[in-house]
C-alpha cells in the first residue's frame, strides 16, 4: 500500500512540475498550480532543515498614496491569526516549530517564511495555506497591533541613517512609490482602518499573485504533491491596477542631519538600473569594482583621508541605488572626504574603472551565488530574489548576465550614472549626548492585564506534529587534530557547494593581556592586519586574494571563503597575513590616528555612554572589563607597543581552526600544517577569562540621546551561574518560557501583544567561565518605559513563584531540541558552534549533550533555577533616549 501511495504522489508531482526535469533525483522542481500559484522546490541536503517562503507580489508599490505603510500593517496582522487558525495557535505552532518564523516588507513584495527542521515542513505548509486564504482584522486586533508597530516606526525614526535613507528615496523618487520606504508612519497608521487592511489583503493575498519556494533536505517530487494538496484549492482573484512608474531627473540636493554615532558619515547617492534591467548586472559588477579593497574608495580609509570608504548598491526592481559612502572622525571637517569622493565618482565617470577590477568584481559576484549554497536559508532568499525581485529563472540565470558583463558596459554606466547634478548628497555629523545621571525611578508604577496563562488548543494537525519529544539527531562528524604546535584544527566535510569556508580565533581579552595604559593596542593591531604580509603588500595581498575569488580577514579572529579548488592556495594566503603580517610603520601611524578619531567620538556618544554607565553598576570599580580606549591612550601607543603585543598574544596554542565544506579532514590537516605548522609559542599559556564578581545593586540609569525619539532599555543583574554550572539548562529553559518562541513567550505576549507597549523584547542570559550576566531589553516610547519594565518584574516573579505550564514546557524543549538541527544549516553556523565548543573546552557534539537534559527537565526544576539564581529587585535598569 505504501508503494501504491508513493508512486501515486510521485504520478501527481510529474503532472504539476510542468517544465520539471522528469529524473525522480532531480534537484529543482517547478509547477504552476491550476490557481496560478508559482511553486519551486529545491533539494539541499546539507541539515534536515526546510525554509519555506511565500512571497506576495504586493509590498508598498501596491498601497494607498495616503497610507504609506498599508502592506507592512497587513504583515503584521496576518500573525493575529484568521479563519481556520487562531492568533494563540498561530503563536504556539511557530514556537514549537523551533526556527525562524517571520516576514519582511519590500516595495514590491511581502514575504513570509519559515525556516524549521524538515520534519515539520507539513505543519509549515498548512499554515501559510490557511493565511492565504482570509485574514479576519478586527479593529480591536488593529488598534493592538498599532500600538506594536507603531513603537517599530519610533525605532528606526532613532536612527540617523534611516531618517537619511528616507529623505534620500523622497527625493531620488519623487512622484513614485519608491518615494517612501515601506514603513509606514505614525500618522498613517493612526488614520488606517481595520476594513483597509482586509481590503488590501483580498485584493492581493492570492495565489495567481504569489511564488512559494521551497528549499531543504526534502524530496522536489513529492513536496511538489504536498503543495498542491494543501493550496490547490485556494481560489484565484482577479488582481487590481499595478502603479505605473515615471521617473523625473534627479536633482542635485545636499542632507545635513545630526546622527548619535561616534564617527560622521558622508554619502553620495546615484540613481541606477533597477533588478529587472537589461543593465542591472552592469551595475551589480560596477559596485562590486567601486567597493573593491583595491579600489581608491576603499583606499581612502588605507591612505588616511577618511575613516573608511565604499561602495555598495540597493536594487529595487524599477530602479536602483548607488551609494559611496566616507566616514570621517567626530570633530573633523567632512569637507576633504566629501570632495575626494566626488573626485573618484568624476574620474570613473570620465575615465572609467580599472579592467582588472571590474574582472575580480565578476569573480566575487559569481562566487558569491556559489556560497548561497551553504546555507538553507540563504539558498531559499536567492531562489526568491531571483524569480521575485529580478524577474529571472533561477539564480544561475544572474550568473549568465554577470559573465557578460564587460569592461566597456561598465564604463558607459558609470559615464552615464555619476553626473554630479543628480546626486544627491548627505552629511551626518556627530552630536555629544547629554550628561548620563542616575534615575530616581521612571514614572508611575502602570499594570495591564496579561492575556490568560493557560494552554492554547492546538489544531488536531499541529498537536500530533508536536506530541512527543525526540533527542535530535546531528548531521556533524567533524574531525579534530591538535598539531604539535598546540594549533587546534577542526574540519567538517560538506559537499553541496564547491566551496570552503574558514573561521577561527585566536582566544585573547586586551583587558587582561595589554599592559596599563595601553588601551587601545589591540584595535591598532586589527587594523594593521589589512596591510598585507612581509611577502606581499596590501594591494598585492588583494589582487591575490581576487585571483583565486577569495575573500579573507586576518587577526584575532580570522575567516576565509575560497572557491574548493583554491583552498590550498587561500589557506596559504591566510597564514601569510596571520603569522607574518607586514605591519609596516606608516600603517602604525595611519591606524593610530584613526583610533584616535575614533575613540575621540566613541567616548562622547550616547551608546558608549549608557553601556560604560551600565558596566560600572553591574561591576566593581577595578574590574578589568571597565578597560577601555581613550584618545590619550591611543595616542600614547608606540609601534614597538603594538609589534610586542602582537608577539605575546598572537599563538599558536591559543588558537582553533574550524574548516566546513568540500574538503577531505586528512589533505585539510596537511595544507593547514604546511601552513600553519611553522608557528610557535613561548612561554605558558595566558588566563583570559574574566574573574568572578559579586552581585550588583539595583540603580536606574538615564543617558540623553537628542537623536532618538523612542527609549532604549536594558535591564540587567549579575547572577551567580557560569557557562559549566548544571544551573545553566534550567534557566535556558525558562527563558524559551520567558523571551522564546516569536509571539508566545510571556514576555512578547504581555508587552507587546497584550498592551503594544514595546516592538521588539530580548532575554538572555550571557555566561562566561567565572561570572554569569542576565539581560532583558526592549525599545518603547518614553511614556510607555516603566509600564513596560513593571511586566517584565510580574513575569519573572511569576516564574519563581509558580511552575511553567506543562504546554509551556513542552514547547520550551521542542525550541531547544530542534535547534540542533537548525544550528547545522549553514557553513557559518556549523563553524560558529564548533568553534565556540572547542575554545570552551566542551565536547564537539555539545548540542545533543544539552538536548539529553532538556528532555529531563521538569518544571520544578525551572521554578527553582529561577528562584535561586534570579534576582527581580535587583537589575540595572538603562535607559537611552528621552528622559522616561
Amino acid at each position: 500500500m505504501r508503494k501504491q501511495l508513493k508512486y501515486l504522489a510521485a504520478a501527481i508531482a510529474c503532472v504539476l512540475a510542468g517544465t520539471a526535469a522528469k529524473a525522480d533525483d532531480a534537484p529543482v522542481a517547478r509547477a504552476t498550480l491550476d490557481n496560478g500559484l508559482r511553486v519551486v522546490v529545491v533539494r539541499d541536503a546539507l541539515a534536515p532543515v526546510v525554509t519555506t517562503e511565500v512571497n506576495y507580489l504586493a509590498g508598498s508599490d501596491e498601497v494607498p498614496a495616503e497610507f504609506p505603510g498599508t502592506a507592512h500593517a497587513v504583515e503584521h496582522m496576518m500573525f493575529r491569526g484568521g479563519p481556520g487558525l487562531s492568533k494563540d495557535q498561530l503563536a504556539a505552532i511557530a514556537a514549537n516549530m523551533g526556527g525562524a518564523f517571520n516576514a519582511q516588507t519590500t516595495q514590491a513584495s511581502t514575504q513570509y517564511y519559515f525556516v524549521t527542521p524538515a520534519q515539520d515542513l507539513d505543519v509549515a505548509l498548512h499554515v501559510e495555506a490557511l493565511r492565504m486564504r482570509g485574514l479576519d482584522v478586527s479593529q480591536a486586533e488593529w488598534a493592538k497591533e498599532r500600538g506594536a508597530i507603531e513603537q517599530e516606526v519610533s525605532r528606526d525614526l532613532s536612527s540617523p541613517d534611516f531618517k537619511f535613507y528616507s529623505q534620500m528615496l523622497g527625493q531620488m523618487f519623487a512622484g513614485t512609490p519608491y518615494a517612501h520606504s515601506p514603513l509606514g508612519t505614525r500618522d498613517s497608521f493612526d488614520k488606517t482602518s481595520a476594513a483597509m487592511l482586509k481590503q488590501f489583503h483580498d485584493s492581493w493575498y492570492t495565489p495567481n499573485n504569489a511564488i512559494l519556494v521551497i528549499v531543504g533536505d526534502v524530496d522536489p517530487q513529492a513536496t511538489l504533491a504536498k503543495v498542491k494538496a494543501q493550496f490547490g484549492d485556494v481560489p484565484r482573484r482577479d488582481l487590481p491596477a499595478r502603479p505605473t512608474f515615471h521617473f523625473s531627473s534627479v536633482q542635485a540636493k545636499t542632507l545635513r542631519l545630526p546622527t548619535d554615532s561616534p564617527y560622521g558619515s558622508v554619502y553620495i547617492t546615484y540613481r541606477l538600473p533597477g533588478a529587472q534591467s537589461k543593465d542591472y548586472a552592469t551595475a551589480l559588477v560596477m559596485a562590486g569594482a567601486l567597493g573593491s579593497q583595491r579600489a581608491d574608495l576603499y583606499g581612502m580609509g588605507m591612505e588616511g583621508k577618511a575613516l573608511f570608504g565604499g561602495f555598495e548598491q540597493e536594487a529595487l526592481p524599477e530602479a536602483g541605488i548607488g551609494l559611496a559612502v566616507g566616514v570621517f572622525p567626530a570633530g573633523s571637517d567632512p569637507q576633504p572626504v566629501l570632495q575626494r569622493m566626488q573626485a573618484i565618482l568624476a574620474q570613473a565617470a570620465s575615465k572609467g574603472l580599472d579592467p582588472s577590477l571590474v574582472e575580480a568584481a565578476k569573480r566575487k559576484a559569481i562566487a558569491e551565488l556559489e556560497t548561497k549554497k551553504n546555507s538553507v536559508e540563504g539558498l531559499a532568499g536567492a531562489w526568491s530574489t531571483a524569480l521575485v525581485e529580478q524577474g529571472l529563472d533561477s539564480p544561475d540565470a544572474m550568473k549568465q548576465a554577470i559573465e557578460s558583463v564587460t569592461p566597456d558596459a561598465v564604463n558607459a554606466l558609470a559615464k552615464a550614472s555619476f553626473d554630479p547634478a543628480h546626486a544627491i548628497t548627505a552629511i551626518l555629523t556627530p552630536q555629544k549626548s547629554g550628561t548620563p545621571g542616575e534615575g530616581k525611578g521612571f514614572g508611575g508604577a502602570e499594570s495591564f492585564a496579561s492575556s490568560p496563562d493557560k494552554p492554547v488548543q492546538l489544531p488536531t494537525w499541529a498537536e500530533q506534529a508536536f506530541a512527543k519529544l525526540d533527542l535530535p539527531s546531528t548531521m556533524l562528524h567533524p574531525v579534530a587534530y591538535t598539531l604539535p604546535n598546540g594549533l587546534k584544527l577542526i574540519v567538517q566535510p560538506e559537499s553541496v557547494s564547491d566551496t570552503v569556508e574558514v573561521m577561527g580565533s585566536v582566544q585573547t581579552n586586551p583587558d587582561l593581556q595589554s599592559l596599563k595604559g595601553q588601551d587601545g593596542v589591540s584595535e591598532v593591531l586589527d587594523g594593521m592586519f589589512q596591510f598585507g604580509s612581509s611577502r606581499l603588500d596590501r594591494m598585492q595581498f588583494q589582487q591575490a586574494l581576487d585571483a583565486i575569488s577569495a575573500q579573507e580577514t586576518a587577526g584575532a579572529s580570522f575567516s576565509l571563503a575560497v572557491p574548493a579548488e583554491h583552498f590550498a592556495e587561500g589557506i596559504k594566503l591566510l597564514a601569510d597575513n596571520e603569522l607574518h603580517p607586514a605591519l609596516p610603520k606608516q600603517a602604525f601611524a595611519l591606524m593610530q590616528h584613526q583610533q584616535a578619531g575614533i575613540w575621540a567620538g566613541e567616548v562622547q556618544s550616547p551608546e558608549f555612554l549608557d553601556e560604560l554607565g551600565l558596566y560600572k553598576a553591574l561591576l566593581p570599580a577595578s574590574d578589568p572589563q571597565l578597560r577601555h580606549a581613550t584618545p590619550q591612550s591611543v595616542m600614547g601607543l608606540t609601534y614597538d607597543n603594538v609589534k610586542d603585543y602582537y608577539a605575546k598574544v598572537f599563538r599558536p596554542d591559543m588558537t582553533t581552526l574550524v574548516i566546513v565544506g568540500k574538503v577531505d579532514p586528512a589533505q585539510a590537516r596537511a595544507v593547514v600544517e604546511q601552513a600553519f605548522g611553522g608557528w610557535k609559542a613561548n612561554g605558558p599559556k595566558p588566563d583570559v577569562d574574566y574573574p568572578a564578581v559579586p552581585a550588583n545593586k539595583a540603580v536606574q540609569l538615564h543617558t540623553p540621546d537628542a537623536s532618538s525619539v523612542q527609549d532604549s532599555v536594558r535591564m540587567a543583574q549579575v547572577i551567580d551561574v557560569t557557562r559549566d554550572d548544571p544551573a545553566r539548562y534550567a534557566l535556558n529553559l525558562g527563558n524559551e518560557v520567558l523571551g522564546g518562541g516569536f509571539y508566545a513567550s510571556r514576555l512578547y505576549r504581555d508587552l507587546r501583544d497584550t498592551s503594544g507597549l514595546v516592538y521588539t523584547v530580548d532575554s538572555e542570559f550571557e555566561l562566561d567561565k567565572h561570572r554569569g550576566r542576565y539581560t532583558v531589553s526592549f525599545g518603547a516610547d518614553p511614556g510607555k518605559v516603566e509600564g513596560a519594565r513593571a511586566l517584565v518584574l510580574k513575569d519573572l516573579k511569576q516564574m519563581q513563584s509558580e511552575p511553567v505550564a506543562d504546554a509551556d514546557l513542552l514547547r520550551a524543549k521542542g525550541i531547544l531540541l530542534r535547534r540542533v538541527p537548525l544550528s547545522e544549516s549553514s557553513f557559518g553556523s556549523i563553524a560558529n558552534q564548533l568553534l565556540t565548543y572547542a575554545e570552551r573546552g566542551q565536547p564537539l557534539d555539545q548540542g545533543i549533550v544539552a538536548a539529553k537534559y532538556y528532555l529531563e527537565l521538569t518544571a520544578p526544576d525551572v521554578q527553582q533555577a529561577y528562584a535561586k539564581h534570579v534576582r527581580p529587585e535587583a537589575f540595572v535598569t538603562a535607559v537611552k533616549g528621552p528622559a522616561p
